[in-house]
């Protein structure tokens, strides 16, 4: 059965080129543009991706709160956060290394993104 991974990032290119690349190599793909968008698919969804991708910097909601908010609830506390970002100051990485199970920075390469995504949801 193929895993599901969700994309959430408010950059289109970067969900069609994410979702293209992992499409191609079996997985199934759902998008969300922001947050709100991202609460509304896992609120709506009898299926629980097996993995986020989740951009930092999105408008309204940020992918910090995001993350938090994922992780205070029962039924999609369990589900892995890659954060993909642009924000690659110490701080941040630190922080995202402590609430996440991976950080990469934009601009990263997309084969070094899905053999990092095959090991997180491969084992």
């Amino acid at each position: 059965m193929s895993k599901t991974i969700l994309i959430v990032d408010d950059e289109p290119d970067i969900l069609n080129t994410v979702e293209q690349m992992l499409e191609i190599k079996g997985y199934n793909v759902i998008k969300a543009n922001d947050g709100k968008e991202c609460f509304e698919l896992l609120d709506g969804s009898d299926a629980i991706p097996d993995l986020i991708i989740l951009d930092i910097m999105m408008p309204e909601i940020s992918g910090w709160d995001v993350a938090a908010k994922i992780k205070e609830n029962p039924e999609w506390e369990k589900i892995p956060i890659i954060f993909l970002t642009a924000k690659g100051d110490t701080m941040s990485v630190a922080m995202g290394g402590m609430t996440s199970v991976d950080y990469i920075v934009k601009p990263f390469d997309i084969n070094n993104l899905i053999i990092r995504i095959k090991k997180i949801l491969e084992g």
